[in-house]
């Protein structure tokens, strides 16, 4: 009565030919196309995106709007473009990459309606390989959180639904000078002066592609062009958000993430200016925001390189993004009961750098399972089978009393094939678990297969399951395992929290080949 229920905007540029299932997804939601109007803005593309917008548009008159226009550098204009021709009672940002589940946006709308909600957020779920954090979601469904009580600062892009009048009364808009990141600034602005943010874990309502292509804004921007982008929407958390323990959850989340992330691969790869440039950028924005209350909360991944970024030189830097890229999180120093990354710069006379920067403690501390990290190796189940064995050590007793279940390592579906535990002299529990190499790709039909080692066990009827966590996998690096006519690349990998994962490719016979051609390649 009156307009549609939800404007869903989508930016577009170059995103064929994902963009055909996104705009499937939408003119098929549940809620009926009389209920939503569809703003699509091409924002310069030429790979076809913008004829496939006007055909989707040819056959459904009533239900989209297309704006084409020059490129602008990022999706902040379009999306601007967009919420001034929106007449929904909500709005809905949905990557053009992307798609929804057929019932996301009724399922929304109803969340926003029954609860009187500013803001909802639908589960995000990865699609095509990639990973999305389920933080905000792992609890399931809540009525009323905050970036205090919730992983909140941890979930910060536009997918999300919005009370369009809230964006109108406050002016709210996405800053067009950010190339990335620019739906950050809008969403924070947004839950500042929302009334209820109510999240709903019930259902998969956006799927998020990995994409890899040249044409994402991720390969367009350059590392300093993240830095600075970073640096306004950190900013933009100083200057909104009052609440100082709410700001540092959201800046921990941007030291960890945007700057985090950009001290690693591609780090290395820059050439020695840009390399100059980003350090730079890096130690203001360390020199501004990093109190110390974020540094230790920070995980040592990131810990690590930022503050060695703010104190340290680029050579320093390099030297701790070479280490990581080669040995992961080791070498590992036990002393007491605390645990230290030996990377380069660790208790070196010369760089005088304080020990709690390396300090990985938490790691194992935050698992109560886990007295240490877990050794991981490969060898034989007990009948002789190829197998991971992952061990440790735990201070808990008596894992396997009475009726009450054994205790198992599994990784993801796949269980071990046995697992022994025995209490030891110091009150525990040693805990050992194969992996059957035939039992881990049995069956697999995805290219590549990640899957999370955990390990489950049950007290007086209560049953707890935690990830494995370690450090070392230099005894785990990758094999080649046939089972029947197929190949698997098989081994172990570590998440930024030294979370154990145990993942298998399908080889095909190009890749084989190539391996052998290179093993056999004489050596100059």
């Amino acid at each position: 009565m009156g307009g549609p229920d939800v404007s869903v905007v989508v930016a577009v540029y170059n995103t064929m030919p994902y963009l055909t299932e996104c705009l499937r997804s939408l003119v098929d939601q549940s809620i009926g196309v009389d209920r939503l109007e569809i703003i699509a803005v091409d924002d310069g593309s030429t790979d076809g995106s913008g004829a496939e917008l006007d055909r989707w548009a040819a056959r459904h008159p009533g239900t989209f709007k297309v704006l084409h226009q020059e490129n602008s550098g990022g999706p902040a204009g379009p999306s601007n473009r967009a919420l001034e021709l929106a007449t929904g009672r909500y709005v809905f940002f949905v990557g053009a990459d992307d798609y929804l589940g057929a019932e996301a946006l009724q399922r929304l709308v109803a969340a926003a309606d029954d609860l009187d909600a500013d803001i909802v957020l639908g589960r995000l779920v990865g699609a095509g390989g990639r990973v999305v954090s389920q933080a905000v979601f792992a609890p399931g469904n809540r009525d009323d959180i905050t970036l205090t009580n919730s992983a909140l600062p941890w979930a910060l892009s536009n997918t999300k639904l919005f009370r369009r009048s809230l964006l109108e009364e406050h002016h709210i808009r996405y800053p067009e000078e950010l190339r990335s990141g620019s739906d950050q600034p809008f969403t924070i602005r947004a839950v500042m002066v929302a009334r209820r943010i109510a999240v709903r874990a019930d259902y998969e309502y956006y799927y998020a592609v990995r994409r890899t292509d040249s044409s994402n804004i991720t390969y367009r921007t350059s590392l300093s062009g993240f830095v600075q982008d970073a640096a306004l929407i950190m900013d933009t958390v100083a200057d909104v958000i009052t609440d100082p323990q709410a700001r540092d959850a959201v800046l921990r989340r941007h030291f960890t993430w945007e700057l985090g992330k950009l001290l690693g691969k591609r780090f290395l790869e820059a050439d020695h200016e840009e390399q100059l440039r980003v350090t730079e950028g890096v130690r203001k924005l360390a020199d501004t925001y990093l109190s110390e209350e974020i540094r230790a909360a920070l995980d040592v991944r990131h810990r690590i390189p930022l503050s060695i970024a703010q104190y340290g030189t680029v050579p320093d830097l390099l030297a701790v993004a070479k280490h990581y890229a080669e040995h992961g999180l080791t070498p590992v120093v036990a002393e007491d009961d605390r645990y230290y990354l030996n990377f380069p710069g660790f208790r070196d006379p010369a760089r005088g750098f304080p020990d709690e920067w390396f300090d990985a403690t938490s790691h194992v501390r935050q698992l109560v399972h886990q007295t240490g990290p877990a050794s991981v190796r490969w060898g034989r189940t007990p009948d002789g089978r190829r197998a991971l064995l992952v061990g440790w050590h735990t201070s808990l007793p008596n894992l396997h009393r009475g009726d009450e279940p054994a205790p198992q390592v599994s990784a993801g579906d796949c269980p071990a094939a046995l697992t022994e535990s025995a209490n030891d002299t110091d009150g525990g529990t040693r805990v050992l678990g194969y992996l059957a190499v035939d039992d881990l790709v049995a069956g697999q039909r995805k290219p590549r297969q990640r899957r999370r080692v955990r390990f489950t066990w049950s007290t007086r009827g209560e049953s707890h399951s935690l990830p494995v966590t370690a450090f070392d996998l230099s005894s785990a690096a990758r094999i080649l395992h046939r089972r029947g006519l197929r190949f698997h690349l098989v081994g172990a990998e570590l998440d930024e929290n030294a979370r154990l994962h145990v993942v298998s490719t399908i080889v095909t016979p190009r890749r084989i080949a190539g391996r052998l051609a290179r093993r056999l390649r004489p050596k100059r």
